[in-house]
């Protein structure tokens, strides 16, 4: 029989053994936390410098301009399979080892890249990068979302800012191999090695949560169909934002306003500034004023500059047009993806996954209509018309009913 005397021993051992637990847990979640940052860093760091190579894959494998357009439709195409590959790999495994799969085809995509000069090899490799595009995306979100839950604070600012300072790093930093005339270094290469060590650092320490235990589950949930289109919209009309800036802001400002080569594109890296800015306080801002005032804002920012870029035909309006604009990615797709992750929290990766693939529609539409709606330079600004639509319909959603079962 235990004495009296032992007991407060006992309960003592009991305290410091869960204290030591808890301090254990907490050491795990700031790990796979910062697994989570380094997957979102190394996502932008590496899809930058892709972006950046273009004219090198261009010259080297001899693509014309159609052709090359051609490709980059199949990589949002591929991607959207890529999200669709995640959602069926984390619902089974576990979205950890949907990111680490989705680092490894792109590291070995990359690497395939830098090796060949055959157009069908390059071909294959790229769209096989897609896949894990796609897959890094919305597996990392899913992981975003976990990190979200654990903290009980909003997280997904601090890590769309940390992918957007990585792909200035990465642009960064093919520049300079370039400028340096450095054969023995490739860009493409440095990415390579980047994504599979990052592929190591997921498995290690990213969030093992697997969010489908049983079948059961699956059915007991019912995916909220309406939620996901609504939530997914706003991803979409994020990224024709993204897309229709990325893809025509130089040329408007070269071709159409008649900036000069080193003026055309500051109205593209205003917006990166304002993109990052966004990101950088979207946390600060949820956290006191809510999502929905925050996406709002957002929106409605978002949507003045590109009414500004269509109705002012100077290069200063289109420069500060292009720069509004910049609260469309910066403040929507954060708040978008942390609704996701709690519309359905026992499906979130099933959720995250299918707003994912609007990312990819809204980039096709962003880049693709948009020109085909203005025709030629000089009537870009007309096509500008298309995200301030998309931007407009955003907002009534913004307030609508689907978000009742969730905090503002």
């Amino acid at each position: 029989m235990t004495s009296s005397s032992n007991r407060p021993q006992e309960s003592g051992s009991v305290a410091v053994a869960d204290a030591s637990r808890l301090a254990q847990s907490r050491i795990a979640e700031g790990r796979a936390f910062n697994a989570t940052a380094t997957s979102y860093a190394m996502q932008g760091f590496g899809y930058a410098i892709v972006a950046a190579s273009l004219p090198t894959f261009k010259d080297r494998v001899g693509l014309t301009e159609t052709l090359l357009s051609l490709i980059l439709l199949c990589v949002c195409i591929a991607a959207a399979f890529g999200s669709a590959f995640a959602d069926a790999v984390a619902t089974r495994k576990g979205s950890r080892i949907a990111l680490a799969v989705g680092f490894l085809c792109e590291a070995a995509s990359l690497t395939a890249v830098t090796m060949t000069d055959s157009l069908p090899t390059f071909v294959a490799a790229i769209v096989i990068y897609g896949i894990g595009l796609g897959a890094v995306d919305a597996a990392s979100n899913m992981q975003g979302a976990l990190a979200e839950s654990q903290s009980s604070s909003p997280v997904f600012g601090k890590l769309y800012a940390g992918y957007t300072l990585a792909a200035a790093v990465g642009v960064l930093a093919t520049s300079c191999v370039h400028a340096a005339h450095l054969p023995s270094i490739s860009p493409i290469g440095i990415a390579a090695v980047g994504t599979l060590l990052t592929a190591v650092v997921v498995i290690r320490y990213s969030n093992p949560y697997v969010s489908l235990k049983t079948r059961a589950t699956v059915r007991s949930d019912v995916m909220p169909r309406k939620a996901i289109w609504c939530v997914g919209m706003i991803v979409f009309a994020a990224f024709v934002v993204d897309s229709a800036v990325a893809t025509w802001s130089t040329l408007y400002m070269r071709d159409g306003l008649g900036s000069s080569a080193v003026a055309a594109p500051l109205a593209y890296a205003v917006y990166l500034v304002a993109v990052l800015a966004a990101r950088l306080v979207a946390d600060p801002f949820v956290r006191s004023r809510g999502r929905r005032l925050t996406s709002t804002v957002g929106a409605f920012i978002a949507l003045v500059g590109c009414l500004m870029v269509v109705a002012v035909h100077s290069p200063t309006a289109a420069i500060i047009g292009f720069g509004l604009t910049g609260a469309a990615a910066g403040f929507l797709v954060p708040v978008a993806f942390s609704w996701a992750g709690e519309l359905v929290p026992s499906r979130s990766d099933e959720v995250i996954a299918r707003v994912n693939i609007f990312n990819y529609a809204g980039a096709v539409v962003g880049a693709a209509a948009l020109g085909a709606i203005a025709g030629n330079a000089s009537m870009l600004s007309i096509g500008f018309l298309l995200p301030a639509a998309a931007l407009a319909l955003t907002l009534p959603l913004l307030r609508g009913r689907w978000q009742t079962q969730l905090s503002a």
